[in-house]
């Protein structure tokens, strides 16, 4: 090879390398690389975010989606008493309290009616994906079931409607039940 040749890749080479150092020297920020496009708020923020508050019972019952005698009858205990939470436009089902005979909570149904986003927060915040067993329910309903420091839970979306049923029983058949029964009632 003749000289000029070899002298030619080694000032390309030189010359990068110049241009790469007063780049790095000039203080200019090095150009972004590519990055995926930004996730959308309700895919970053957990669960519990997502998913409305917990219902509160402010009224006296009766459960219009439930009757008490089904609750007896899948959770084997006798209901002293039901309250109901608020409704809205929005939340047109009210959450139903179903008591033991000392006042205590022993089956709560809760529905939420929203964007399929918020129904599957809804049940991941009462049954989380990480924790419980798969749920599934004719009619496309899915999420998770399991035990609970207080009994237990089984919590179903589709589209844009949760169904979360706790129960003060270990066992989460009896909260299936429920959930069937209340699926069922709804016409969903």
């Amino acid at each position: 090879m003749s000289g000029a040749r070899r002298r030619r890749p080694i000032s390309v080479v030189g010359g990068l390398l110049i241009l790469l150092s007063t780049v790095a020297c000039s203080g200019l920020p090095a150009p972004a690389a590519p990055t995926e496009p930004a996730p959308s708020p309700s895919a970053t923020l957990p669960p519990l975010a997502l998913s409305p508050p917990a219902p509160q019972p402010v009224a006296e019952g009766p459960c219009p989606y439930l009757s008490a005698v089904a609750v007896q009858a899948a959770n084997g205990q006798r209901v002293a008493a039901v309250r109901v939470s608020d409704t809205s436009p929005a939340q047109p089902h009210p959450a139903c309290f179903f008591l033991t005979g000392n006042g205590t909570v022993q089956l709560r149904t809760w529905i939420v009616v929203a964007t399929p986003t918020v129904a599957r927060a809804t049940v991941d915040a009462a049954a989380p994906v990480a924790t419980s067993d798969v749920a599934e329910l004719p009619g496309g309903w899915s999420g998770g079931s399991q035990p609970t420091a207080e009994g237990a839970v089984f919590a179903v979306s589709r589209q844009g409607t949760a169904v979360v049923v706790t129960t003060n029983q270990r066992q989460t058949i009896s909260a299936r039940r429920v959930a069937e029964q209340v699926i069922s009632t709804l016409g969903r």
